[in-house]
């Protein structure tokens, strides 16, 4: 017998009828003699409809109050669950985050688990429930509800399996597996059956939605195997996420990503000297805003360009945050960008074979496709291009690497 947590996401409990087919997995699971922990994210749709409900009473929310109302989405999905199985004759009980002994810090909308208090959950295993937790959310230790940003359900479900010490942790989404490009862009995308923990970390950090990033970096912290899995193809294995071994660098790419919700700031002519860019990025980092690439250009006349990207959710803060850095310092101007896109390369088989970047540079150049940041790690090759281009450069990039033809 083995402990098993199951993650179900928005699309895989957006309506009654999917609850019950969800239920049905579930009490499969059950009767084959497992135990079962159940992370539910909020029905689809549902989480966007109470932010815009709550931007509707103000533009500017309150944060804490944001985590307030946005935290009830998660609580009727597991109310609903709940109720199926029981009335299936499967004994569960729904619990929140908070009530599941989830602590967080005091990052409000964006969230980090300090701790798990697993006695309750541990406590309903042993009478032999099904215990579904809300994902997505937790509680401060002064008794502020917060939440942990998109995709916080995955990190709720990798962190609780962790705490729990679970035999595995399975993603079940509205997709049946990881695709070494996104299947509606790529037709010929594949998908990938086993995927190391960097790599799906870095697609994860580069755009791809089947993980939160987050999750991906729980799982590999503590070596906690993930299976990505689809709720309406139950018994197909999907794509397992797991340590690197050594016929993984035998593939020079393993996906490419793009990443549309990202905008681009540069703050103009500004003075070149020590301490200035510490400055504007302390002040980011202060306001809760992450900033993914950075490039600053070299400096002439005394004087440099900083240019850098975070998610558009953040960008008007960020800009008025840049804005006010800006004028401290004596910059000339603040210029945004949200008609940008990020497209990734990645791969561990970059570490052992040469040439990745020239092949998409070149690849890119020959469709006329310009390029305004580079970013790179020792398994990842970003670059930041115009909108526009985004689907083109993900399938000439995908085909450039032979991606629809690996044995991956």
């Amino acid at each position: 017998m083995a402990l098993i947590v199951q993650k179900f996401g928005g699309t895989s409990v957006g309506n009654i009828e999917r609850i019950k087919h969800v239920a049905n997995i579930i009490k499969e699971t059950k009767e084959k003699g497992h135990d079962v922990v159940v992370i539910v994210s909020a029905m689809a749709g549902e989480t966007d409809r109470l932010i815009d409900l709550v931007k509707s009473v103000c533009t500017e929310p309150n944060e804490r109050d944001m985590d307030f109302v946005v935290s009830t989405g998660e609580m009727v999905s597991a109310g609903l669950l709940s109720n199926a199985l029981n009335c299936m004759g499967v004994p569960a009980i729904s619990l929140t985050g908070w009530q599941a002994g989830i602590k967080t810090d005091r990052a409000f909308t964006k969230a980090r688990i300090l701790d798990i208090d697993t006695s309750r959950i541990k406590k309903h295993l042993n009478e032999g429930k099904v215990v579904i937790v809300t994902g997505f959310q937790g509680l401060t230790e002064e008794g502020e509800i917060t939440t942990l940003g998109r995709g916080g359900s995955d990190t709720s479900a990798v962190a609780i399996a962790v705490a729990l010490n679970a035999d595995r942790c399975d993603i079940f989404t509205d997709v049946d597996g990881v695709y070494t490009a996104d299947p509606r862009v790529v037709p010929e995308a594949r998908k990938i059956p086993v995927i190391s923990y960097e790599e799906m970390l870095e697609l994860a950090g580069a755009g791809s939605k089947v993980l939160q990033i987050r999750s991906v970096e729980f799982a590999m912290k503590y070596n906690m195997p993930l299976r990505v899995r689809s709720t309406f193809k139950p018994h197909d294995e999907g794509t397992l996420v797991k340590e690197e071994d050594d016929t993984m660098e035998k593939v020079l790419v393993r996906g490419i990503a793009h990443n549309k919700n990202e905008s681009r700031l540069t703050v103009v002519k500004v003075p070149d000297r020590p301490g200035i860019a510490a400055k504007l990025f302390e002040e980011l980092g202060n306001n809760n805003i992450s900033v993914d690439m950075i490039v600053q250009n070299v400096a002439t006349d005394g004087y440099t360009d900083i240019s850098f990207t975070v998610e558009k959710n953040d960008a008007d803060k960020a800009e008025k945050i840049a804005r006010k850095v800006a004028q401290e310092i004596g910059a000339k101007d603040v210029i945004r960008d949200d008609k940008i896109a990020k497209i990734s390369v990645v791969g561990v088989g970059m570490r052992s074979h040469a040439g990745v970047a020239s092949k998409v540079f070149k690849t890119l150049a020959q469709y006329g496709i310009n390029i305004y940041m580079i970013s790179t790690s020792e398994i990842k090759i970003s670059v930041v291009i115009d909108e526009k281009f985004t689907e083109l450069a993900v399938r000439v990039l995908h085909e450039a690497f032979e991606l629809d033809k690996q044995g991956i």
